[in-house]
């Protein structure tokens, strides 16, 4: 319903210093865990305790899902400016946060399994020198949870503007959101260092007081809260990936101001995350006055999470418009 002006195409994510700087601190956490797993692995069946080996093995498994979200990054880069992908490439972080919760389910099952198995199966373990590698692993997963700890990133930026008439597109810089592939990271250290205490604690209960059933016990503790932790990190991964949107608060409020123009039918309403914390949204109206695209996206503009707008202008006449109820 406008003359179109067609803006050149842009890749829809600029890569920022911050998600460089994410990128950088992932991998380094990815060696340290690798390194770390290494020797709580191999103490661990040196040792014979159990709370250690679950440990080690945990970290194994991190150590995956790390490396995972560290090449998410680097893929999600890479691809930034293919135009295959309609809305950028964020999503590829989602799902690498996504199969790093699959990843912490299974995990926790192995644990719990081989848990159990140590409780009708004792081993004599070596309190000292299990301690002294646990105590090294809470230290290496406290400094790498402090290079992931959520910084508040700003997320991708959208700089472009697109005017296509009635299908007007409209990009402008938007805040930021939770970076959903660092949390997973994040989410999978801070069960790493779960674990350590889990382990310090089973080594000092045995070593003290003769309590070896606590080494079997503390790796099934450890397993419940990692399925906790996992179960919320799969809701919101998986929210993002399905476009599960519309509960959202920011529909209601976008629905209330769209009604707030005056002789204005809402027809159709979508909103779609296509960043951290950044929104697209298609919407049809039904209007008999002059209005154009340009007008709702007006109306719009308060919204900064909006960085994606498509409208149709539906126009009728004064009978139609009364049959609407408006």
């Amino acid at each position: 319903m406008s003359d179109c002006n067609h803006a050149q195409w842009q890749p829809p994510h600029d890569y920022r210093p911050l998600e460089h700087g994410a990128e950088r601190q992932t991998w380094v956490v990815a060696i340290l865990t690798g390194l770390t797993m290494l020797v709580e692995i191999v103490a661990g069946y040196w040792f014979n305790s159990m709370a250690l080996l679950a440990d080690g093995w945990h970290m194994a498994s991190h150590m995956v899902a790390i490396g995972l979200a560290a090449l998410a990054y680097l893929l999600a880069r890479r691809y930034a400016a293919d135009r295959r992908f309609a809305f950028g490439t964020w999503k590829i972080e989602v799902l690498a946060g996504f199969a790093s919760a699959l990843l912490l389910v299974i995990v926790a099952l192995a644990m719990i399994g081989e848990s159990l198995l140590r409780f009708w199966s004792p081993a004599v373990i070596g309190f000292d020198e299990a301690l002294m590698v646990a105590v090294l692993g809470l230290m290496v997963n406290l400094v790498s949870a402090w290079l992931l700890r959520d910084q508040h990133d700003h997320g991708h930026s959208h700089g472009h503007n697109h005017d296509h008439g009635h299908d007007g597109h409209e990009h402008p810089h938007a805040a930021g959101g939770r970076d959903l592939n660092r949390h997973a990271a994040f989410i999978h250290v801070l069960t790493d260092a779960l674990t350590s205490v889990a382990a310090i604690v089973a080594l000092l209960g045995g070593k003290f007081f003769g309590w070896s059933w606590l080494d079997p016990a503390m790796g099934i503790v450890g397993a419940v809260v990692i399925l906790v932790w996992a179960r919320g990190l799969l809701r919101d991964t998986a929210k993002a990936l399905l476009d599960r949107e519309m509960d959202d608060p920011l529909v209601r409020r976008v629905r209330e101001k769209l009604e707030g123009v005056p002789d204005t039918e809402i027809a159709d309403l979508h909103l779609w995350r296509v960043g951290r914390a950044q929104y697209g949204c298609i919407l049809s109206v039904v209007t008999h006055q002059a209005y154009t695209a340009d007008h709702y996206k007006a109306a719009l503009q308060s919204f900064p999470q909006l960085v994606h707008v498509t409208v149709e202008v539906n126009r009728c006449d004064e009978s139609a418009h009364r049959e609407r109820g408006l």
